[in-house]
């Protein structure tokens, strides 16, 4: 199958006037995190509100995802059902990113911007999409397939999601945050699949990136400890081979050196007493 390559992107979809922006719309960058990672009850119950609804969003847009539906159209049915639900599309004007959602095809790592391509049979889909409602933000991702799949595709996106439940389920309270990027390394080099090193999860809440840094490989250098009340993403990205990366000059674009398939899936957590809560489930 031929390379991903640009495609014309259309003109920026308006947000109705009474819909809440984030601080950084339309700013060259958002003004730096200075808040707790730990979340008060208050803020916790509205990131469930925000989380749940861009899991609706997330599915709804990844039942769209067949042969011949454009990305730009992808992103039009995302950016409708968040307004039409009174959230603003997080990515939308966030360091100048024109578009509500990302839809990262096939060997796009991350971070691929909506536009006039047109899906094929037989592609991976990631769409990644975020609402930004009653202040917070709620930030998911999933790799859909599209018509008739090849073997080694469909195994990678199963098995990245598989790499995401596990690291989930290795989240406790006084553990370190590099755990779970040991537990997806671990489980990648089973299958010789590249981990994406330099895209990572974030702390989340009132900010869309806070800063703390979820990697998705093993490196004790973050050892944070994970603390009841924090938030924040998992989403690992894994490769079917090297793990280097391409930018497009678009600035956003990242594609595999390779140019081999890449998967991802993300949820947004909240640390409990005895594990995690997943908050993006629809």
């Amino acid at each position: 199958m031929p390379a991903v390559s640009p495609a014309e992107v259309s003109a920026r979809r308006s947000v109705p006037a009474h819909i809440p922006r984030p601080e950084y719309v339309d700013r060259p960058a958002p003004q730096r995190f200075t808040g707790e990672e730990v979340k008060d009850a208050e803020t916790i119950e509205r990131m469930r509100i925000a989380g749940r609804l861009a899991a609706q969003a997330r599915e709804l847009v990844g039942s769209h995802v067949v042969p011949g539906v454009t990305t730009d159209e992808l992103d039009r049915i995302g950016h409708e059902f968040l307004c039409d639900h009174g959230a603003y599309p997080s990515t939308l004007g966030y360091r100048g990113f024109p578009k509500s959602l990302c839809s990262s095809v096939n060997e796009v790592v991350c971070h691929g911007i909506p536009d006039s391509r047109v899906v094929e049979d037989g592609d991976i889909v990631n769409i990644d999409i975020t609402a930004f409602l009653g202040g917070v933000h709620g930030d998911t991702n999933a790799t859909f397939l599209a018509g008739d799949v090849d073997e080694e595709s469909r195994l990678l996106v199963e098995r990245t999601k598989e790499s995401l439940d596990r690291a989930i389920k290795a989240v406790r309270p006084g553990r370190r945050v590099n755990i779970i990027g040991r537990v997806i390394e671990a489980y990648a080099k089973r299958f010789g699949y590249g981990v994406v090193r330099d895209f990572t999860g974030h702390g989340i809440g009132t900010s869309f990136h806070s800063g703390l840094i979820i990697p998705h490989y093993d490196d004790e250098r973050f050892d944070d400890e994970i603390r009841v009340g924090m938030t924040f993403t998992i989403e690992p990205m894994l490769n079917l081979g090297t793990p280097d990366y391409d930018m497009w000059d678009d600035g956003w674009t990242v594609v595999t050196k390779d140019r081999r398939r890449s998967a991802q899936f993300e949820h947004t957590l909240l640390v409990t007493a005895d594990g995690a809560e997943v908050l993006t489930h629809p």
